[in-house]
């Protein structure tokens, strides 16, 4: 099924070869950053994993990103696919979701929520719109909340009516106060969990934990969160 730009069988734009900073990326002909679809290999549970660039791994190797490490566990049994994009919206996370359902066929879905003032527009083509947008500068925290919450019971319903789990964690800022009763990785995000020891010290881009762009995350903060994850939801990915 495709009506404009949602289909069940085909997944938005990916990163690709043509931007600027792609020949950085090891990318599928698809434009994601994990292995191509096409033929769809048998045998294992297909993980899912959506998010921003923070899960793509802008700025860092392919060994270095937190859905890497994550994809290190269960091997045997499961397999995984990063379908995060930078700049993604939670809009986009969801039709990106609602794209791979008769591609990739999801067994497990994890989302790594981007910030929630994000929104995803139509018009020639979908674009990505942050919270300083012109675009954007009437909306509101409510707003903000409604949107987030209408792309959660999306990605459950998903879940429901394919018999997935879902799991639910944060790049930047956490809203699980506002999802309560769901498989969520509470307060530590990709942002905050190092150095975890340092309370005070947790919201600052640290010199010692920096990707190479300088703007995202380094390989510390994509380990520790990684480990976070697993050690949160680890016995369930199987």
């Amino acid at each position: 099924m495709k009506i404009g730009h949602f289909s069940d069988k085909e997944l938005p734009q990916g990163f690709g070869n043509k931007h600027p900073d792609g020949a950085q990326y090891t990318l599928n002909s698809f434009g994601y950053r994990c292995p191509g679809w096409s033929p769809m290999p048998d045998g294992k549970k297909n993980v899912v994993i959506l998010g921003c660039s923070h899960t793509f791994g802008q700025g860092l190797n392919d060994d270095e990103h937190w859905v890497h490490f994550l994809s290190q566990h269960n091997k045997k049994r499961c397999r995984y696919w990063n379908l995060a994009q930078p700049g993604s919206s939670g809009d986009k996370l969801v039709r990106t979701l609602y794209g791979s359902e008769k591609i990739i066929y999801p067994g497990i879905i994890i989302v790594c929520w981007p910030d929630w003032s994000r929104r995803e527009r139509f018009e020639k083509s979908p674009i990505n719109l942050s919270g300083g947008h012109e675009t954007l500068r009437h909306e509101t925290s409510e707003q903000d909340l409604a949107n987030f919450l209408k792309n959660v019971f999306f990605v459950e319903k998903y879940g429901e009516k394919n018999n997935c789990e879902v799991f639910h964690c944060f790049a930047q800022e956490s809203y699980h106060e506002h999802i309560e009763g769901l498989n969520i990785l509470k307060e530590q995000t990709i942002r905050n969990c190092w150095p975890w020891w340092h309370k005070t010290r947790q919201r600052d881009l640290q010199s010692d934990s920096v990707a190479r762009d300088g703007q995202h995350y380094g390989i510390k903060h994509h380990q520790r969160f990684a480990e976070l994850f697993l050690e949160r939801f680890g016995p369930k990915l199987k």
